[in-house]
């Protein structure tokens, strides 16, 4: 895709610092990029990816539940502001609320999360220290479409990166963020470009359903 064919439209969701929305927005600017971030929206007022995507030039808003806002409030205002952007792909780096069933199906197939560990290894919170105590060999990230199930949806690629002796949470950490910044894009890119789709439960790429997520090697395009 050059720069003189439409770009489609994604919304970020975060709660924080918004490390891989900064990876995301960078790689847009790509001169081949199939995808444009038209939007960042957080449920976390006080996030400090709000200030740095403002500060990237794409329109970023907090969303905080009010008072006595249940979640399925949230959530239904929350998919109000998405769908006024129309966007092709909502992506989901950092987000920390989870998502209701509803709010889910209102975006089958177009919603990707990316999760710090070797998918299904370490669903959930706190993946670094579990990794680190239950003494695993190898660590990493997995990019997966988002599905009813927490952190259960079809996976589409993962970056490893093996566990030295002397690693602590932050080091571990550290490594995987990189792996994280690269795959991410990625699996955006393919998205946007018609190459990646969910179909019947699964992950597709290049109309061969993936069994196995792609394991990154740097090479991929």
């Amino acid at each position: 895709m050059n720069s003189g064919q439409s770009r489609r439209p994604i919304v970020i969701l975060i709660s924080g610092r918004g490390g891989n929305m900064r990876s995301l927005i960078e790689r847009s600017r790509d001169s081949d990029a199939p995808y444009a971030v038209t939007q960042v929206l957080s449920d976390q007022p006080d996030a400090a990816g709000l200030r740095i995507a403002a500060e990237l030039g794409i329109p970023a808003q907090a969303l905080a539940a009010d008072p006595g806002m249940d979640r399925t409030g949230y959530d239904a205002a929350l998919a109000a502001a998405i769908r006024a952007c129309s966007p092709s792909l909502v992506v989901l780096a950092g987000f920390m609320r989870i998502l209701s069933a509803q709010f889910v199906a209102g975006f089958a197939g177009r919603i990707l999360n990316i999760h710090p560990s070797l998918l299904p290894k370490f669903p959930g919170l706190h993946t670094h220290r579990r990794v680190l105590h239950a003494g695993e060999p190898q660590h990493g990230a997995t990019v997966h479409f988002v599905t009813e199930q927490l952190d259960g949806g079809p996976p589409v690629i993962q970056a490893r990166v093996a566990v030295a002796a002397d690693d602590d949470v932050a080091s571990l950490a550290a490594r995987v963020q990189i792996l994280e910044h690269r795959i991410y894009p990625l699996a955006v890119r393919w998205f946007c470009q018609g190459r990646l789709r969910f179909e019947a439960g699964q992950a597709w790429l290049d109309g061969k359903a993936l069994h196995e997520p792609v394991q990154f090697t740097g090479a991929e395009t």
